[in-house]
């Protein structure tokens, strides 16, 4: 009995990382912080906006460590580069590895959705909960 209490003591405790606001960014930097979570083990709870390069969590975390709450909103667009004078442009190959990289039923809901274009599609309420658990 003592035993098993001092080792119930010395796992570590349940961690997660909780994304309640991110208008994305960069990729690389995500890239890097969820390639970080995945090894890790840690549950990713997203509880608010999760825009752009932030939706990359759900190419590398794996699916059943990923939840939803209620204020969850997954956002998606078509990848882009920005020049030095601050003018867009479309990245088509990026978008399409991006795109390949989502989950099947990700991919599937923004096929449904019309695909990745410059229009933001966002994924939310019951459709999303269709996807991801909700959190407990």
């Amino acid at each position: 009995m003592m035993l098993s209490a001092a080792l119930l003591a010395a796992a570590p405790a349940s961690a997660e990382v909780r994304i309640i606001q991110s208008p994305g960014g960069q990729v690389g930097p995500f890239l890097d912080l969820f390639e970080k979570v995945r090894e890790s083990g840690e549950r990713v709870v997203i509880d608010g906006p999760c825009l752009s390069a932030c939706t990359l969590v759900l190419s590398i975390v794996p699916v059943e460590r990923i939840c939803v709450t209620r204020r969850a909103v997954l956002g998606f667009h078509a990848a882009r580069s920005v020049d030095r004078r601050g003018h867009f442009y479309a990245e088509p190959e990026a978008s399409e590895a991006v795109l390949q990289a989502y989950p099947g039923r990700v991919r599937d809901w923004i096929s449904r959705h019309g695909g990745l274009s410059s229009q933001l599609l966002l994924l939310k309420g019951r459709e999303l909960a269709a996807i991801y658990p909700r959190c407990r």
